[in-house]
């Protein structure tokens, strides 16, 4: 299970087959690797037109069906990717520099060390007053205040490794895991003005730098731009958890997203 993300720029691999698409077939690829792995480290040294197993799905009335996989029907779908390649080469997308790499994943579970790096990059008063005014505004207009994420992690205990969100008080201003997932995951596609601000809340971007005009024009600054801004955040760090990681890399493709003009799609 996962978090599912892809910078939204129009490239011919997706006017091929799709965002979801390509997602599918790269997840098919993955997942017949991981089955001739497992197969082969038991000692099963069948081909894989000859390797299947059992699929549970669930179908959008939630009735749910087994189905039997054959691995190499898996290998055929994601060999569709091949010819469409090498259109990910220089693509201002391409994140990680492989092929399709304008797509990525938060692993699940989420880790409390993944959850706590994200609550500790958000403003308080004194470090940047005007973002944490806005953070402020927001969690007030658009009520983030966490139920959904907090029955999702009542329910679900594959989602968070955590059985409560961390808090942290910036300023007068309580603040807690749930509404940072809340208002980062559970908006929908992250739209360009959102993203912007969600660069300014996890200090993505120079916000001290930036008034209060500045901070409104983010999501409106033409796409030439907004090539002035660095990602603030290092990439990688050595003491990083997999899903501090992960969110990292998600930052990453936020501030991408943003820098083309284009949404950050999600599946959660």
């Amino acid at each position: 299970m996962a978090l599912d993300y892809i910078i939204d720029h129009d490239c011919a691999p997706k006017q091929a087959l799709g965002s979801a698409g390509i997602l599918e077939r790269l997840k098919a690829r993955e997942r017949a690797s991981t089955i001739i792995r497992l197969f082969r480290r038991n000692g099963d040294q069948r081909s894989p037109r000859e390797m299947g197993f059992e699929m549970l799905r669930t179908a959008a009335d939630g009735s749910e069906e087994t189905q039997i996989v054959v691995v190499q029907h898996l290998l055929d779908s994601a060999a569709e990717l091949d010819p469409l390649a090498a259109h990910c080469a220089g693509c201002p997308a391409n994140r990680t520099g492989a092929p399709f790499g304008c797509m990525g994943r938060i692993d699940y579970p989420i880790s409390p060390k993944a959850e706590a790096f994200l609550l500790d990059r958000l403003p308080d008063p004194p470090s940047a007053p005007l973002v944490w005014l806005l953070l402020k505004q927001g969690v007030r207009d658009f009520n983030y205040d966490g139920g959904t994420v907090r029955h999702l992690r009542a329910e679900d205990r594959n989602i968070f490794v955590a059985e409560y969100a961390p808090r942290r008080d910036l300023g007068e201003l309580p603040f807690d895991s749930d509404q940072v997932f809340e208002m980062t995951f559970l908006t929908g596609h992250v739209q360009p003005n959102h993203a912007a601000i969600l660069l300014l809340f996890f200090d993505a971007l120079a916000r001290e730098e930036l008034e209060a005009p500045e901070i409104t024009a983010l999501g409106s600054l033409p796409r030439a731009e907004r090539a002035a801004f660095d990602f603030l955040i290092p990439l990688r760090d050595k003491a990083d958890d997999d899903s501090t990681a992960d969110m990292r890399a998600f930052l990453h493709a936020l501030y991408l997203a943003w820098r083309l003009d284009v949404p950050l799609l999600l599946d959660v």
